[in-house]
């Protein structure tokens, strides 16, 4: 059986992972500047080359991974694991560690060390977890990964690009639609022209159009441009450099937290392939997602790499290997070119977000729709603490677009929002999320034993502060770390699973 290289439904996964990546991209260019003081020279030089080189390397490492899983099982509909920088710790890094610093100290050189280091660690992380993920995976049930990712696609990537769509009709609903449409009733457009390439061409002529006759829908980007190379820099000295002083160290009650739910959202980004058909070894592609981690911090990039949300979105797209060597190839060179910017004088990113909004709301079906019928309760209790998490951006938004911070809107919500609750919910959700759908499957089974065991480990996270815990501080909601960091949340796991120890008592002694 003929194993080709690129096919027709590469081209729409290449535009859907394609824009993912830039969306990453820009963030990094954007709010590097703003938030950690990073010049302009030392994002296009050193850090968009360093990023260039793991997602080239990583793209190009689960393509070939995907092609050796198609000669081994005959097959030639698999598709290759998405992947990218990673959103919540690219984030987590800019606001909890790089921003921290800088602000402390106003050297923007300090806070990109530091930010290199936790990406080292980041990456160590990820390698190890290539070694103890697979025994994870066998032990955690389905639901409880794919509810967690479900929650993530629904909110985070769904709504956020729904609102921004809805926000400018003129260029961005009909992409949206022709998207919807074609992907949701599979059919062959004119001339087998890809969906996702006709959404971006109509979309961008829109906004000329309209533009042409003084309609300013569409701001095209006035940043300077010189096409020159920026070949990537070894950055090995820059992190002995920040080895040797405590200011990196200091953070690692933010790295470690990121380093596992970047494992924890690997395993679930398996479990979704997974689902979608195509079963990839968890050891293999969490070394490949470590080497990327550890490459992008060795040559200059502080932000890490993940195996994306997404995989079955892609599929239903009809692409298979091609897509992610066209994603790594094309990303690379627009980083090495300093050309990340470049794209968006021609092309309105509201054009391409329905590509998007469709991965995020076939994630979400697919969580219902590959688990046992009786387990889609444990789905949707899962979905609860990406809920959470998702309405803390938009309250923290909300306070500050008004002028105030959360620490002082706080007394004002009183029983009309319980935001202590929501703040609650929202720390380490997708370690929650998946523990609290895990949880209620093997009670569903009346499995009260494994029950047990999930809601100790809720104890324990919530005594160490890797769940629930924070403090609300003048800065804002920071996390906490330490013994009894959330002895209220740790108590109560605790007296919960002293009662399903009884319950399982109780059913052992009536078997008898």
């Amino acid at each position: 059986m003929t194993q080709r290289w690129f096919v027709r439904g590469d081209i729409d996964g290449f535009f859907g992972l394609f824009i993912d990546n830039l969306l990453q991209l820009m963030v990094i260019a954007v709010l590097g500047p703003l938030v950690s003081g990073l010049p302009s020279e030392l994002i296009t030089g050193r850090i968009l080359p360093g990023a260039a080189v793991s997602i080239l390397i990583g793209n190009l490492l689960y393509a070939w991974q995907a092609r050796r899983l198609m000669r081994e099982s005959g097959r030639t509909d698999v598709t290759a694991l998405p992947y990218g920088i990673n959103t919540p710790s690219l984030l987590a890094f800019l606001f909890l560690i790089m921003g921290p610093i800088y602000q402390e100290t106003g050297n923007s050189t300090l806070a990109w060390q530091a930010g290199l280091l936790a990406c080292l660690l980041s990456g160590i992380m990820e390698t190890a977890g290539a070694f103890v993920g697979d025994w994870m995976r066998r032990h955690t049930p389905r639901a409880a990964l794919l509810s967690a990712l479900a929650g993530v696609a629904i909110t985070f990537i769904a709504m956020g690009f729904t609102f921004q769509i809805f926000a400018s009709p003129a260029i961005a609903l009909l992409p949206m639609l022709i998207i919807l449409i074609s992907y949701a009733s599979h059919v062959r457009l004119p001339l087998g022209i890809p969906a996702g390439l006709v959404a971006v061409l109509v979309g961008t002529g829109l906004a000329w159009v309209l533009r042409a006759f003084g309609f300013i829908y569409f701001e095209p980007s006035v940043e300077p441009y010189r096409l020159v190379l920026y070949p990537p820099i070894p950055a090995v000295g820059e992190i002995l450099a920040v080895l040797r002083g405590p200011m990196g160290w200091r953070f690692l009650s933010v790295i470690v937290p990121m380093g596992l739910f970047n494992v924890i959202g690997s395993l679930q980004n398996l479990e979704s392939a997974e689902a979608a058909g195509d079963r990839y070894p968890t050891r293999s592609s969490l070394l490949i997602n470590g080497i990327g981690s550890l490459t992008a911090a060795l040559f200059g990039s502080a932000f890490p790499t993940t195996i994306y949300i997404g995989h079955p979105g892609w599929k239903a797209m009809g692409a298979r290997a091609g897509y992610s060597i066209l994603n790594g190839a094309i990303i690379a060179a627009l980083c090495l070119l300093g050309g990340v910017t470049l794209i968006l004088r021609f092309i309105p990113i509201e054009s391409t977000l329905g590509i998007l909004l469709w991965i995020g709301i076939i994630m979400t079906a697919q969580a219902f729709q590959e688990v046992p019928k009786r387990h889609t309760l444990a789905v949707a209790f899962g979905l609860v603490p990406s809920l959470a998490a998702w309405a803390l951006t938009l309250i923290e938004t909300s306070v500050q677009k008004a002028g105030k911070t959360l620490f002082e809107a706080a007394p004002a919500f009183g029983r009309d929002l319980h935001i202590h609750g929501i703040i609650a919910l929202s720390q380490g959700f997708l370690l929650s999320s998946m523990i609290l759908s895990a949880a209620l499957v093997a009670v569903i089974e009346r499995e009260f034993l494994k029950a047990v065991v999930w809601t100790v480990i809720a104890a324990g996270l919530s005594m160490i502060g890797l769940i629930h815990a924070f403090e609300l501080v003048p800065s804002g909601v920071q996390n906490k770390f330490g013994i009894a960091a959330a002895p209220e949340f740790a108590l109560m796991y605790g007296l919960s699973s002293l009662f399903l120890l009884m319950l399982h008592l109780s059913n052992s002694w009536r078997r008898r």
